[in-house]
């Protein structure tokens, strides 16, 4: 079977993003997972390295930029910035959507958090979150760009996402079950199923 694995550069004004993924390091398989996050926010990492680890991914990212501004336009434009050259690397790395399950829904619990999130790989990019997330910050990361980081990297992976927390009381319980239920739905998204059919009655994706 053909790696499923990609590299790829994102450059702006304001940050500059490294990423290489490998969709098949799941346990048993035989590439061994590796896992490196250096965004330069630290729950921020934390999410993306939760992402890649229940998703039976290997992620690398590497970012650079101007943190020091002001909260909006860096970590703003980090996260956006992120979860494009994430969505990126993970739509070329994943090839054509074809002999995978191309649906995949996760639950994922977290103490009193519980989130669902369901995934469509299917060239519609869509993205609907609930996350009912109440603290300004957690960590250094502003709340209220958590739906972004979901949002762009469903548009840019060519996904249509919905991400709902069902329940929590804690916004890092709820905003960390968001990306485990996220990881959850693409592993079983991308599973292959053994046959070389595209997942559509259209016969293209």
């Amino acid at each position: 079977m053909a790696a499923r694995t990609a590299t790829i550069s994102r450059k702006t004004n304001e940050t500059q993003i490294e990423v290489s993924i490998n969709l098949d390091c799941t346990p048993g398989s035989k590439s061994a997972q590796v896992i490196e996050i250096s965004t330069g926010i630290g729950f921020l990492d934390h999410m993306y390295h939760a992402l890649a680890k229940h998703g039976g991914m290997s992620l690398t990212m590497k970012c650079k930029g101007d943190l020091w501004i002001d909260d909006h336009h860096t970590a703003d434009e980090y996260c956006k910035d992120s979860a494009i050259a994430l969505g990126t690397a993970f739509k070329q790395a994943l090839g054509e959507v074809r002999g995978i399950r191309r649906y995949g829904t996760g639950f994922a619990p977290l103490d009193e958090a519980l989130s669902r999130a369901v995934i469509d790989i299917c060239s519609r990019p869509y993205c609907v979150t609930d996350l009912g997330l109440k603290r300004e910050k957690i960590g250094d990361l502003s709340t209220e760009m958590i739906p972004h980081i979901f949002y762009s990297f469903a548009i840019a992976s060519g996904a249509t996402l919905h991400v709902d927390v069902l329940r929590g009381e804690n916004d890092h319980h709820r905003s960390e079950s968001a990306f485990k239920a996220l990881a959850l739905a693409i592993k079983q998204a991308i599973e292959r199923t053994g046959g070389d059919d595209i997942p559509s009655t259209k016969g293209v994706l």
